[in-house]
């Protein structure tokens, strides 16, 4: 047995421990953003760092080993400080919304982006549960509303607003929500994460439009559910699908972290989507932390994602030799589940849970 203190507490445990192993064992909370016990350490995030007092050197406490001796300290000034730091420079790479501004400026908080996916989708009963758990069954807000969320929304970029405001009228009308002749001012939720994607080049752009279908009729006044859903299937769709689901930005709040100003552009934000496995990548969130990549390196289940380029220019890809369409059909589920942000999801998810969550 391996012998040492962690926040002053004496611990005893087995040789081949990992200190963050050990460190939880005293109920130590350190935040992880690579590391999964069923998986092959792998230093990359550098959140877990903690400090042995004896040696004075901070130590990734997913992949060191407890030696006899250590007296680790988790949580100290330093420790935080550098945590902080190891935080920012994730968030420094990481360009993407976590909420799209439509919803950012909305006086009632509506979550717009869900709502235009489910009608989209046809999910006609579903956008109506939605309607109403937002409402409270009270009123809704849109009715008075000067349509803060259509001069926010970034289909003006291209041509004009997506119909927010008739959406969210026409699908409460669904569930008899009462109108409100109120409606307060536009006030931003959560500024630190409000606007991680910065400056929109043209490239990034023609990527959100990857989502939207521009080969259907636009319909500024919605009078039934073709109107309502071809309307929708202009949204750019520029929220984030973990935004409730985020280890970053879960990490980042614990922190007491701000988005950075600055962002190190390294390559262009892409969006790839993978019909056949219904999944969707999106470089831009991605922190490279290779949880997906040592998920599938031992797997036969087909081409998985891996890392392409060197340094502060590598990414995930598919393999040179095949198309996205042909990567992780049978490993998708797992893929998506161990993302620690959104750059992994279901490209259409099931309607019902997303309400749920």
């Amino acid at each position: 047995m391996i012998s040492l203190k962690i926040d002053n507490n004496d611990i005893s445990v087995e040789d081949g421990t990992s200190v963050l192993e050990a460190a939880r064992l005293t109920g130590a909370d350190i935040p992880t953003l690579c590391h999964d016990g069923k998986l092959e350490h792998y230093t990359s995030c550098m959140v877990c760092l903690v400090k042995d007092k004896k040696s004075g050197k901070f130590i990734a406490s997913c992949s060191a080993r407890v030696s006899n001796g250590m007296d680790i300290d988790t949580m100290g000034e330093e420790v935080t400080r550098i945590r902080r730091k190891s935080a920012e420079l994730l968030l420094s790479e990481h360009r993407a919304d976590c909420e799209a501004p439509c919803r950012t400026v909305c006086p009632a908080g509506y979550n717009i982006p869900l709502m235009n996916r489910l009608i989209s989708n046809l999910h006609f009963e579903e956008a109506a549960a939605l309607s109403k758990k937002q409402t409270g069954s009270e009123y809704l807000w849109c009715f008075s509303c000067k349509a803060y969320c259509e001069n926010a929304c970034r289909r003006n970029k291209t041509d004009t607003p997506i119909s927010i405001k008739n959406l969210q009228v026409y699908i409460s009308g669904q569930q008899d929500i009462p109108r409100s002749d109120q409606c307060e001012k536009p006030r931003v939720r959560d500024k630190r994460f409000q606007s991680l994607s910065g400056r929109i080049s043209e490239k990034e752009l023609k990527e959100w439009l990857k989502e939207s279908n521009d080969n259907h009729q636009r319909y500024s006044i919605i009078k039934n559910n073709d109107s309502a859903s071809g309307e929708a299937l202009a949204c750019l769709h520029c929220d984030c699908r973990a935004s409730s689901d985020c280890s970053l930005r879960a990490v980042a709040e614990k922190l007491e972290v701000k988005d950075p100003k600055g962002k190190l552009v390294n390559s262009e934000a892409v969006k790839k989507i993978n019909r056949k496995t219904n999944l969707i990548f999106e470089n831009a969130k991605c922190i490279k932390c290779g949880l997906c990549v040592r998920l599938c390196e031992e797997s036969n289940g087909g081409p998985a994602l891996c890392f392409m380029n060197r340094g502060f220019v590598s990414i995930l890809s598919e393999p040179l030799t095949c198309g996205f369409e042909e990567v992780l059909p049978g490993r998708t589920r797992e893929c998506i589940e161990i993302c620690p942000t959104g750059a992994l999801a279901w490209f259409q998810t099931n309607p019902k849970d997303e309400i749920k969550g």
